[in-house]
């Protein structure tokens, strides 16, 4: 059984879907304030993830793509824009660009641009990523990653809540499996509206160079977030909804 929580209405819903080793609690300010303006909103927990635990198939992205397409399908949502915080936007630019026609808008935070161009540099420290997690003993992975992750310690607090969750093992599982979104293809553009948000303390992966060069290739704006690290939604949540609500206007104003 995957968790999962809708506002309801009748209006265009956002999905929000959170990264890996977090929930759907990443996005409570997010959450309340954007039902309060009258917006359709929805978060879930992937399998493997928060309330969604004990699953007993892994984590694969076949699956992941599958549970986020069938929660859409479910809730019989019209063209909803798709939010996704770091392997939540690598879920999203997936299933965007796999079925552009059901969606109606695109959010990635703090994630990584799946078919962007990669350097040598790049590829290597990808496939070094997996074994560079194998050896951190266990029981300092979930501080290691709050860490690297928050800045403020709200956000960190929540943090050190949710990844330890998670075995260390099915971390990894998730990470190689995240892995997989990475799909250089250089000529692909998104077909749908676009909203790049990134905290400037970003240190996670090539994100801090990828979403600048993305949004420069798509010619949208990149909004770097102040002070914000991995976790913006957390550690910028007054920032992060204002942004969320501006772009779905643009939206509901260019139908």
């Amino acid at each position: 059984m995957l968790r999962y929580a809708d506002t309801g209405g009748s209006g265009d819903a956002i999905v929000l879907t959170h990264g890996a080793g977090a929930d759907h609690h990443m996005f409570d300010a997010q959450f309340e304030a954007l039902a309060a303006s009258g917006q359709r909103v929805v978060v879930w927990d992937m399998r493997a993830h928060g309330e969604s635990i004990p699953n007993n198939v892994p984590f694969t992205t076949e699956l992941a793509l599958s549970d986020l397409s069938a929660l859409v399908q479910h809730l019989d949502l019209s063209h909803p824009v798709l939010a996704g915080h770091s392997l939540g936007g690598n879920l999203s630019q997936v299933l965007v660009r796999s079925q552009p026609s059901r969606f109606g808008g695109l959010v990635v935070m703090d994630s990584t641009w799946n078919t962007g161009p990669l350097t040598w540099t790049e590829r290597f420290l990808l496939k070094l990523a997996a074994p560079a997690l194998s050896i951190i003993p266990a029981r300092s992975l979930p501080a290691l990653m709050a860490r690297a992750s928050a800045v403020t310690p709200q956000a960190r607090s929540d943090a050190m809540r949710a990844f330890p969750q998670m075995t260390k093992n099915q971390f990894i599982e998730v990470w190689k499996a995240t892995v997989l979104f990475v799909d250089p293809h250089p000529r692909y553009r998104t077909p749908i509206p676009l909203c790049l948000i990134r905290g400037s303390h970003d240190k996670t992966g090539n994100i801090a160079t990828a979403m600048p060069r993305w949004a420069d290739t798509e010619r949208v704006i990149e909004h770097v977030v102040p002070g914000a690290g991995h976790l913006v939604t957390q550690d910028a949540p007054d920032a992060v909804t204002a942004m969320m609500q501006s772009f779905l206007a643009t939206i509901a104003n260019a139908a």
